[in-house]
């Protein structure tokens, strides 16, 4: 089966600093991959390459073999570090503006997960909490079908009750084929969902292992490793 993401030498420049390096990377699906390093180490960088809304400088970027565009935004679902969503909004615009741009989009799916929350549809973005946003936006996004699913910092400034329901709500609302990238800094909260992990530093590929990879083979967690690694 066609690997969801390849990167081939990569490489992103901004005003003639280099915030990708050379990046080669192969992700397979049906994996959940946490993809960690330090602040300003490309993180977000790759993320909007992935989804579009940044140009290689040079190199390779692909989607299930598909360059990112119009075919590719049909199997990607993106979470943005920070909200695009309109505070006037309430939660039935939102509904109705994502069954309307992606067909992929479950409804039905949605409404039952913003039950179980006791969000009324009818509350507006600018009445709830920053917590509730987030839940709000994450549901959203994972209510699509989609084949590879971009989370940038999902559990980022939100408390720990929060996370847990961030977490839970990732790992039961995607596909087995579809594949999951996490940016985050919050390793040890997202590591128990993990199959596999990208450090990057300076824009650079440091590794990519498998969770169990790095538990057998540095005798530590990944947050530990992550670390040590970083001696952070």
């Amino acid at each position: 089966m066609e690997p969801i993401l390849q990167c081939s030498g990569l490489c992103k420049n901004y005003a003639g600093k280099e915030a990708l390096r050379g990046v080669d990377l192969t992700v397979e699906r049906g994996r959940i991959v946490g993809l960690l390093g330090p602040n300003g180490s490309g993180k977000t960088t790759l993320i909007k390459l992935c989804n579009g809304l940044l140009t290689p400088s040079s190199g390779v970027l692909t989607i299930n073999d598909m360059l990112p565009g119009p075919e590719t935004k049909k199997i990607v679902s993106y979470l943005p570090e920070r909200t695009y969503l309109s505070n006037w909004m309430c939660v039935k615009d939102l509904l109705d503006m994502f069954s309307d741009f992606y067909d992929d989009f479950d409804k039905a799916k949605a409404l039952d997960m913003l039950q179980r929350l006791h969000v009324n549809t009818a509350d507006r973005l600018r009445t709830m909490s920053k917590g509730t946003k987030e839940k709000v936006q994450l549901i959203l996004v994972m209510s699509r079908s989609a084949q590879l699913y971009l989370l940038d910092e999902p559990i980022g400034g939100v408390d720990p009750a929060a996370r847990d329901y961030i977490l839970h709500t990732i790992i039961n609302n995607y596909n087995e084929n579809a594949t999951v990238l996490i940016s985050t800094h919050l390793i040890a909260d997202v590591e128990s969902v993990l199959d596999e992990v990208i450090f990057i530093s300076n824009g650079s590929l440091v590794l990519h292992a498998s969770v169990d990879e790095i538990r057998e083979h540095e005798g530590a967690s990944v947050d530990a490793y992550f670390r040590e690694v970083f001696k952070c």
